[in-house]
């Protein structure tokens, strides 16, 4: 007769048909005492699984059409998968450090929540300091805390948090809420979907996790535990001295009218148009499953790993990696904004243009992390092409000409209702300052905005907006800045030139912005310098135009 740990060994190896035939036979009898015996020889508590645990049930699938939505090769490739390799997220949890040296095991511990969620919480249930660069480089595998951490936000993250505290202030920052009572053996994960109680036996004999149909799995409430993040802002000695929104992106869909008709899933987790299996072992078709390629605005971080791939530990393929790249920038180009030249005309040696912007997002544009800006290029072309006038050209190195806070650290572009020279730029952004005032792209110096001018979703009324998610600056008194738009008029000088003229409006979206990447490059460290280096040499592609129009005056 052979052990109980032989057993379950050979049914984790066996083909998956017989799993399912065996498992109500044998496994079932034997995996809760296994469990037991297993949480009572070993006194680390695991709460989670690795995603290729899950890989093997959840790749290879196929919609009847013919598109391969696997979830485990669409996660891979995306920003969740790589949240710990992401080599900017490191050099700026490195800078942090420095610049507050006293705070280093409080530093890592808060960055570590979100980035590498599993070792984090492991740790913290353990008794055990979680920690950042104990866990890099990924992929070494030298420890369990390694393996949970280079496996980024995976299935057993999301599909484990609990309908706990969702939506309120006590879950945000990364602290949902999971099972830490149960033994590995009793865990549930939860889904949308009924439970097939035939079928549930294969999953609980590849993960130790039971299935259970809970509909909070597809609420934006939890996805917002990671991404409305209050940071603490510290001050010389360590001490906490205030809190800055560092990104309230559930926060601005609450406020916006996309709260009664769209989730944050509906459009970073779009849904299959005709029922399909979401498991290659036996799946019955499920209607309007979610894909799981978690559709982002980071196209550039994806270029970045995908090209320094080696060095940073990526797993999925350089195909997927394309693939991504291409998913994010067609999200970008066709579901983000639109741009209009609504009203044009020359009068007085003088042209002049409205332009609009449309935010066609659940949040503001951009949102989340504050090194993101958009901007508006104007350009106005005689008729041999020559340029008469422009305003938001793109560098080669990735600044924007004429835009003060590429040019100077302590000063920022401020927000437009008109413009009349070619140094004057529309950026729709954020600018933190410390508690001097002076402008820092420092998160724990920060202490407030003094500029958030980020174009708003439909419906987001700035004068009741509260203080987490207010505009900043000279946009809250523009009265063409408002819910959903911002219209911006240009004047632009003429006197002898060609008829007719070429008017050019576009949109452009950079992730992460000349400033915020150039201030690391003082700090003296294996991640900054490293991250300068990435960037630098990919600045020409740092930048992504959204939408573009034209129009032909005489």
């Amino acid at each position: 007769m052979v052990s109980m740990m032989t057993t379950r060994s050979l049914l984790l190896l066996a083909p998956p048909l017989l799993l399912l035939l065996v498992g109500s036979s044998i496994n079932e009898s034997l995996q809760d005492t296994a469990a037991l015996r297993a949480e009572t020889q070993n006194p680390h508590k695991n709460l989670f699984q690795t995603a290729d645990a899950c890989m093997s049930c959840h790749n290879g699938i196929v919609t009847p059409s013919g598109e391969d939505i696997s979830f485990g090769i669409d996660w891979r490739s995306s920003m969740m998968a790589n949240s710990a390799r992401d080599p900017y997220w490191q050099a700026a949890v490195r800078r942090e450090i420095t610049d507050h040296p006293g705070s280093q095991a409080h530093i890592e511990q808060e960055c570590s929540t979100c980035h590498m969620p599993m070792a984090h919480y492991e740790s913290v249930y353990n008794n055990e300091q979680a920690g950042v660069f104990a866990n890099l480089p990924v992929n070494w595998a030298v420890s369990r805390s390694n393996i949970l951490a280079s496996d980024g936000v995976s299935c057993t993250t999301c599909h484990q948090i609990t309908e706990e505290k969702l939506g309120t202030r006590e879950s945000f920052v990364g602290r949902f809420a999971i099972d830490t009572i149960s033994a590995m053996g009793f865990r549930q994960i939860f889904g949308p979907y009924p439970v097939d109680q035939g079928l549930s036996g294969i999953m609980h004999s590849s993960t130790g996790f039971s299935q259970k149909q809970s509909k909070h799995i597809q609420r934006s409430e939890l996805c917002a535990t990671c991404h409305t993040l209050i940071t603490e802002s510290l001050g010389p000695d360590g001490e906490v001295i205030g809190e800055l929104p560092e990104q309230v992106p559930y926060l601005e869909w609450k406020h916006s009218s996309f709260v009664n008709s769209q989730s944050c899933q509906s459009c970073h987790m779009p849904v299959v148009g005709e029922p399909v299996a979401i498991s290659s072992v036996l799946g019955e078709p499920r209607e309007e499953v979610s894909r799981h390629s978690f559709r982002g605005g980071n196209f550039f971080m994806l270029r970045m790993l995908n090209r320094y791939r080696d060095e940073l530990g990526v797993q999925a393929l350089p195909n997927e990696m394309n693939s991504a790249v291409e998913r994010t920038l067609d999200h970008l180009q066709n579901k983000t904004a639109r741009i209009t030249i609504d009203d044009i005309e020359i009068r007085d040696n003088q042209l002049r243009a409205d332009v609009s912007v449309q935010n066609l997002a659940g949040h503001k544009l951009p949102t989340a992390y504050p090194s993101r800006r958009v901007w508006i290029r104007f350009t106005v072309k005689d008729r041999s092409g020559h340029v008469l006038f422009e305003s938001g050209e793109l560098k080669p190195d990735g600044a924007i000409f004429g835009n003060d806070n590429d040019s100077n650290p302590r000063h920022y572009e401020p927000h437009y209702d008109e413009i009349h020279s070619s140094d004057q730029i529309q950026i729709y952004e954020t600018i933190m300052v410390g508690p001097d005032d002076q402008v820092t792209t420092g998160l724990l110096t920060a202490v407030r905005f003094i500029k958030d001018n980020r174009i708003l979703p439909d419906g987001f009324d700035k004068t009741t907006a509260g203080e987490d998610i207010a505009v900043q600056g000279r946009a809250y008194r523009d009265v063409t800045f408002t819910g959903g738009r911002d219209r911006v008029s240009y004047r632009v000088p003429l006197e002898n030139v060609e008829q007719p003229l070429q008017v050019t409006a576009s949109l452009w979206y950079q992730p992460i912005g000349y400033r915020w990447a150039q201030n690391l490059e003082p700090y003296e460290s294996m991640e900054t310098e490293r991250f300068v280096t990435y960037f630098n040499n990919m600045s020409d592609q740092s930048a992504t135009m959204l939408v573009e129009t034209k129009r032909t005056i005489e």
